[in-house]
């Protein structure tokens, strides 16, 4: 269970953190969206505070009435700058004022995330040789995911570590035939870093691979940094209009 409040934070704890903006170009509000009666944001919450290893769960904002929602609906809200140009930003701002040891940062947009997964991405990092960061992948879909720039590949050694990520499609067959290679992975956008490793990464300028493929992750990779990418068959369902809105809500009242 979480702690109660973040207050009882200690240096070994496990802070998730879940960045929501107000402002988006294609869904404005979308934390606030409503999902069976309550703010879309507050089912993220609750799915996070459901992950084992989870010691508190708190929602980064520049928007008052996003904290506000949060609050009313039992969970706990920090206030973070405007200005940030990243979520890592944000949750680096909130991780500098508080006591733990890893930090998981969780997409406010993925209602449905599972716990299993945010658990799965926590593991590594209490491993005897824990990485900086510890993410998650899962198999290809199909041809078109693949072909996508939106939808960022990564490629490992045989211990699972990040050997890079590519919004390319990768690993590229010499003999290109239309199949999708079988060790191709897409990236999910879920991490847990060490906290001393986050608040070097966001200290740190933008690394030139990074700037390329508009990558962060790539910034570690750059500096020499391990992480480790946990396979798993989890297909993540992000908000990122109405209609991705009216599907999971679907799904939230098929369950």
């Amino acid at each position: 269970m979480p702690v109660s409040s973040l207050a009882s934070l200690t240096e070994s704890a496990v802070l998730a953190v879940i960045p929501a903006r107000y402002q988006s170009s294609r869904f404005p509000g979308k934390p606030l969206a409503d999902l069976l009666g309550k703010p879309m944001v507050a089912h993220v919450v609750a799915r996070v505070r459901r992950a084992r290893g989870i010691d508190a769960v708190v929602v980064a904002t520049d928007d008052e009435r996003i904290a506000a929602a949060v609050r009313a609906s039992g969970g706990e809200a920090i206030m973070t700058s405007p200005n940030h140009p990243t979520g890592t930003d944000r949750l680096a701002e909130v991780v500098a004022t508080l006591p733990c040891r890893v930090v998981v940062n969780v997409q406010g947009d993925e209602p449905l995330i599972d716990p299993a997964v945010i658990e799965a991405v926590v593991a590594p990092m209490f491993a005897q040789n824990p990485p900086a960061v510890a993410t998650a992948c899962r198999p290809v879909r199909d041809r078109d995911e693949f072909l996508s720039p939106h939808a960022v590949k990564v490629v490992r050694t045989a211990a699972g570590d990040a050997l890079y990520f590519s919004r390319a499609p990768i690993p590229a067959a010499r003999d290109w035939t239309g199949r999708v290679p079988a060790e191709a992975r897409i990236h999910l956008g879920l991490y847990a870093y060490q906290r001393e490793a986050l608040l070097r990464l966001t200290a740190s300028p933008v690394a030139p691979l990074e700037a390329v493929e508009s990558l962060e992750q790539l910034r570690f990779l750059t500096a020499g940094d391990r992480i480790q990418v946990v396979e798993t068959e989890y297909h993540s369902i992000g908000v990122d209009t109405p209609d991705d809105l009216v599907r999971v809500r679907h799904l939230l009242m098929s369950h």
